[in-house]
């Protein structure tokens, strides 16, 4: 790599971390964000020329973007479903938010479930999920004879609160 490819790399703006792409498939469709403001960037299914991936009811898949991927140290990527998919087709990510650390670099692969009442056609460049990257708070792990009384929640949880 040319000392001029690493400085650009190394230089962003601050607040907007570096997400670098290594194309794994020339008919790989390049993330984007579809509006200015939008928090995700959309995902592309990269099938091979021709082919098209038939998802029945109930049934998942792990769909190839054709990317591989290196997120800044500090942050993570989350593979979010697409709301109009998820509304109109049942077409959701099973893991939602499916988790891409930063030490990952293989290919981005999104796992899809279908959820709808008929089966969906998945075609090459289809929009399938969205990636949003953020950032990442990393913790020490304590062990502890009692946790601290902070709140009059205490252990109340699943619906506690109210409806």
């Amino acid at each position: 790599m040319s000392h001029a490819r690493k400085q650009d790399q190394d230089q962003h703006e601050p607040g907007h971390p570096p997400l670098q792409l290594r194309r794994l498939d020339a008919r790989a469709v390049l993330p984007k964000r579809m509006t200015a403001l939008a928090a995700g960037l959309d995902l592309a299914a990269c099938l091979p020329e021709g082919d098209a991936l038939e998802l029945a009811v109930g049934a998942r898949a792990l769909v190839p973007t054709g990317w591989a991927l290196a997120i800044a140290k500090g942050y993570e990527g989350q593979v979010r479903p697409r709301s109009g998919l998820a509304l109109r087709h049942g077409l959701t990510v099973l893991n939602a938010p499916g988790t891409i650390d930063a030490d990952y670099r293989g290919e981005l692969r999104v796992l899809l479930v279908n959820l709808g009442t008929a089966p969906i056609r998945i075609e090459h460049a289809t929009r399938v999920a969205q990636l949003v990257i953020a950032p990442v708070a990393t913790v020490e792990v304590v062990e502890v004879e009692e946790l601290p009384p902070n709140s009059k929640r205490g252990a109340g949880g699943f619906g506690s609160t109210g409806s």
